[in-house]
């Protein structure tokens, strides 16, 4: 229930503007079909369903059954609800055929999912030829003043706030994460590696965030 709150106060609302930039970055157009993976509580779905407009389609795609209801108590009015879709389902096995979405957006889900090159081999699958993935996440800087920025931000002020609202665990583990992450040259590697036309990977935020991305 705190998870939209949180953000908003931990990135000064401008994981908003990192959000619009991923979903510009994947290219949606009126009347497009579009995927959203690790929807979360709808934050992309929502900014795509915009984008697709009256005629398009667009599916929030998300295992934690509590976040899709979330997701679908917020989009009850505004952002074409009626062109949204949500739907429980694996990052490393997506129920839809292949060549399926125009578009496909992941926010904060890379990081996650237990074999990364396997869920880009399915973004890769259910994209039309042509298409594009913009993925979002958490990215280590290459600069050493600004990893230690982010490690002082992280265990100084997100633990913090996050343990005043009782979910403390949820955001602990951010950081240690993020060293097990692969680095953007290493995503883009690995895009490549695995059959995309073209990978890049855009350092924002001092380069504490990334967005990937990857074209079939």
């Amino acid at each position: 229930p705190v998870y939209d709150t949180l953000n908003d106060w931990l990135s000064l609302g401008l994981h908003r503007v990192w959000k619009q930039m991923t979903v510009d970055w994947s290219q949606p157009f009126f009347g497009a079909t579009c995927l959203d993976v690790c929807c979360g509580s709808g934050d992309l779905t929502r900014l795509l369903a915009r984008a697709v407009g009256s005629e398009g389609r667009v599916i929030g795609l998300d295992f934690a059954v509590a976040q899709l209801t979330c997701a679908r108590q917020r989009t009850q009015a505004g952002y074409y609800p009626d062109v949204i879709e949500w739907q429980e389902g694996d990052a490393l096995a997506l129920p839809f055929p292949d060549n399926e979405f125009d578009a496909i957006t992941m926010g904060y889900g890379l990081r996650n999912v237990p074999d990364i090159a396997q869920s880009l081999r399915e973004l890769l699958r259910v994209l039309k030829p042509g298409s594009k993935a913009a993925i979002l996440d958490f990215h280590r800087p290459s600069s050493s003043v600004m990893q230690v920025v982010q490690q002082q931000y992280l265990e100084r002020l997100v633990v913090p706030v996050a343990r005043q609202m009782r979910v403390d665990k949820e955001y602990a583990y951010i950081f240690p994460s993020l060293q097990r992450f692969p680095n953007g040259h290493q995503q883009r590697a690995i895009a490549l590696d695995i059959g995309f036309s073209t990978a890049v990977h855009y350092a924002i935020a001092g380069g504490m965030m990334g967005v990937l991305v990857a074209q079939k």
